[in-house]
């Protein structure tokens, strides 16, 4: 299980083999230790997993300043390193803002052909690129590539942007919050010291001690499915197609379900579902998971273990997002099973969306009461990701009863009847969740815009995330339609001198301009990804969601924009309308 295969960086190199070699950052001593004294930060992140990195890139780039505290010296896990590897097109979008997206998009597997069979039947097969959640980004539905690969990617994009400190081998040892600040115990090779801070982000994963220093309550539920991973690199036997094959009734596996995604570095990520009573030590021992694998494959000549591991799946969600001063984020928030991409992913976005919050926030662009939207939108992704993880696996490993009927039913009718295929749930595969209980949200907004194409002014292509890199973390108006009055243009025009917004006319391929910024639909991409259809105008926010949209220019308008900062009209928006 070695090898001397090496992959480079950057600065950094993996090697893969007996559990992959993860690059090592150095300890520096923090400044509190020599000096004593009790440093305040306004933002403390706690975890350099993908949400806290996440979190911190997407402050660096809002040019926020941060502290980031890992307890170890790494990305991904030390002899567990392999971990997520499939990337959704949202979060995709989200590092393409963060300046990541290339270097994904060349070490990573694009995929969007998902097959399903029963036995030797294919009952159900997808490609998402014909499918409208989908097909328009200037990103694909997913890319497979190992976790700590994009973590690292995370890690020197930050050291390049500044403004947010990584302090390796800094591990929180004790929290308290008042009224004033929240101050934290941090140890370190180097002795402890303490530090305060405004707002405190816990990304530190399942295991959390926040969850207990705040009386955080949980819904949880602990299941009995067992899995035993093999991450494998192929000889002459290789998978030749780049798809998503699962099995719900693998005659290789005792009829039991089996995944197998390619991702990066020519390796093969295989899930195998064992029996509920499997001894973890036994279904992982070497011997037995080539015995399994050549029971899949066939000859195992010149086929290498990259990494093995057993895992049990389990969901939970924290009730309440924010305690305080803390935020929850990642799998410090909720755990859900793997099946359909909604774990890592959904930490990703739970960073996107928070980061624009504390920025404006701390840029004195937005009120306080904005950051309390973050529980309200993330808690009903986290709930809605268990309920539909939690679905699929009583699909895949049904109880006796009722259940089982059910399941054995859906896939006898799905090898016969393409309608039935429907029902067989081998995991949903991840969308960006809509909100539809934000206090920064009016009733039209809530749903996720899509980084589709449109064409500046001398006819070259522009994306979503262009728009959005200009306004700077600002809310974005786009008026879609020419011919439109003075009255309109002007209201807008003082809207926009004194609240943070950036307004951009949208026009079809024949109508004349009637405002200096402005830019082409001629597909109507970017009116479809806006959710309007004609004369409209959409509210965007930095995490591209749509927080509001209407048809005229008036007070609705001024109301949404302050809704979608935290804060009802103010006497300067009604002197703007």
């Amino acid at each position: 299980m070695t090898t001397n295969r090496r992959q480079h960086l950057g600065a950094s190199e993996f090697t893969q083999g007996s559990g992959y070699v993860l690059p090592e950052y150095p300890f520096v001593e923090p400044p509190e230790i020599a000096s004593g004294e009790v440093s305040h930060h306004p933002i403390v992140i706690v975890g350099g997993g993908l949400a806290g990195l996440t979190l911190a890139c997407s402050l660096a780039r809002y040019g926020v300043e941060a502290v980031l505290l890992d307890e170890d010296n790494t990305v991904g896990v030390k002899g567990a390193s392999s971990r997520g590897i499939c990337y959704t097109q949202k979060s995709l979008e989200i590092f393409q803002r963060l300046g990541l997206y290339e270097r994904i998009a060349a070490k990573g597997i694009q995929w969007s052909v998902g097959r399903t069979f029963a036995g030797k039947d294919e009952v159900y097969s997808f490609d998402l690129r014909q499918q409208s959640a989908y097909n328009l980004s200037s990103q694909p539905p997913f890319i497979n590539i190992q976790q700590f690969y994009i973590e690292g990617y995370l890690v020197e994009r930050i050291q390049e942007l500044g403004h947010v400190q990584l302090r390796w081998n800094n591990r929180v040892t004790a929290f308290e919050q008042n009224n004033e600040c929240a101050t934290l115990t941090v140890t370190t090779p180097a002795g402890d010291y303490r530090m305060r801070a405004d707002h405190v982000i816990d990304a530190t994963g399942s295991h959390t001690p926040f969850r207990k220093w705040v009386g955080a309550s949980v819904t949880a539920k602990k299941g009995d499915d067992r899995w035993c991973i093999a991450d494998v690199r192929f000889g002459k036997q290789a998978p030749h197609a780049t798809e998503r094959h699962t099995w719900i009734e693998a005659p290789f596996n005792e009829n039991r379900a089996v995944w197998q995604h390619p991702m990066g570095d020519e390796v093969w990520r295989i899930d195998y579902q064992m029996a509920p009573d499997a001894d973890p030590e036994t279904v992982s021992r070497e011997d037995v998971v080539r015995e399994r694998l050549a029971r899949h494959f066939g000859d195992c000549e010149g086929m290498e273990l990259v990494w093995v591991g057993p895992y049990a799946y389990r969901s939970e969600c924290v009730d309440h997002l924010r305690h305080g001063r803390v935020f929850f984020m990642g799998d410090a928030a909720k755990v859900v099973s793997p099946f359909g991409a909604r774990g890592g992913n959904t930490g990703i976005a739970d960073a996107d969306n928070l980061a624009w919050k504390l920025a404006a926030v701390m840029k004195g662009r937005a009120a306080p009461a904005l950051l309390d939207s973050y529980h309200e939108e993330r808690h009903e992704a986290a709930s809605q990701n268990v309920l539909v993880t939690n679905r699929t696996a009583r699909f895949l490993r049904p109880a006796e009863g009722v259940e089982k009927v059910f399941r054995d039913a859906a896939l006898g009718l799905a090898r016969q009847y393409v309608f039935a295929r429907q029902l067989v749930n081998t995991g949903r595969m991840a969308i960006a969740n809509p909100y539809t209980r934000s206090s920064a949200c009016e009733a039209t907004g809530g749903q996720p815009v899509q980084n589709v194409s449109f064409e500046w002014p001398d006819g070259s292509k522009g994306t979503v995330n262009d728009l959005l890199q200009w306004a700077d973390g600002r809310l974005l108006l786009l008026l879609f339609g020419g011919d439109t009055n003075g009255g309109s243009l002007q209201r807008l025009q003082a809207l926009a001198e004194s609240a943070p917004l950036r307004c951009v006319q949208v026009l079809g391929p024949d109508e004349a301009a009637a405002a200096v910024e402005y830019v082409r639909d001629p597909k109507a991409h970017l009116q479809g990804a806006c959710h309007v259809f004609g004369h409209a105008w959409a509210l965007i926010r930095p995490d591209s969601y749509v927080a509001a949209t209407g048809e005229t220019v008036d007070a609705g308008l001024v109301h949404a924009v302050g809704k979608a900062l935290g804060a009802t009209e103010t006497g300067q928006e009604q002197e703007a309308a």
